[in-house]
């Protein structure tokens, strides 16, 4: 398995803030797949190719849920997340689960570097942070890392569950889908079609298995097969 967790001297409020995070939480915490993503794949990209091997990108991995997940339908995942706690235990759920071939976790501060490389699929999932960050532009950068006919799929908050690290900011507004879609300044010589734009409301269970609906932002968008 392609593994960079390395610890370095990275003092960066992201790298600083989800070490932290990730120190006081489960480790099997969000070692699940995301349903809303795992509905969109299902239904938009089941087949990672032919004999399997179709490469994908998890930006803001956490402990690995949805990268685990890809990997064993066959795709080849790089999942990155600059916490390398988080990375840690996502090279240790991939050994037990027997999938070190197909998972590489890879450390990054988004904010000032990204994979090399394009994806057949790049998906984001609930990448919000605290930390001042260039957050449009590396939500363009990953439209951009989309191979030609790949897909992009994005799945924000769009509303506060009373166990987000959010709490306590009520006064927090969201954007709608339409302009997180917006943001994204795809070029229409890309030949970009948008599979799916809205803001479904679902159940969500937290970490203490407490419950709250919740609304989520959803985008996914296919990037032409001739770009």
């Amino acid at each position: 398995m392609s593994s960079d967790t390395t610890r370095a001297t990275d003092t960066t409020d992201s790298a600083t803030f989800w070490e932290n995070h990730y120190a006081g939480v489960d480790p099997q915490w969000g070692t699940r797949p995301n349903a809303v993503l795992a509905e969109v794949v299902t239904a938009l990209a089941p087949d990672p190719g032919s004999g399997g091997g179709g490469r994908a990108l998890d930006l803001g991995c956490g402990h690995g849920g949805d990268a685990l997940w890809l990997a064993s339908l066959g795709w080849d995942v790089t999942a990155v997340d600059v916490s390398a706690t988080a990375l840690e235990r996502v090279a240790a759920q991939a050994a037990a689960a027997g999938l070190t071939d197909r998972v590489h976790p890879s450390r990054h501060d988004l904010a000032r570097s990204f994979p090399d490389g394009t994806f057949e699929l790049v998906a984001a999932g609930y990448f919000h942070t605290p930390v001042e960050i260039p957050r449009e532009q590396v939500l363009r950068r990953a439209a951009e890392a989309v191979a030609p006919g790949g897909l992009l799929v994005l799945v924000e908050h769009a509303s506060l569950a009373p166990w987000s690290w959010r709490d306590g900011h009520e006064d927090l507004t969201f954007p709608r889908p339409d302009d997180v879609l917006a943001s994204l300044r795809l070029g229409d010589g890309d030949g970009w079609l948008t599979e799916r734009c809205h803001a479904p409301e679902r159940t969500a269970t937290g970490p203490g298995g407490e419950m709250a609906t919740v609304t989520d932002n959803v985008i996914a968008v296919r990037r032409g097969r001739h770009a």
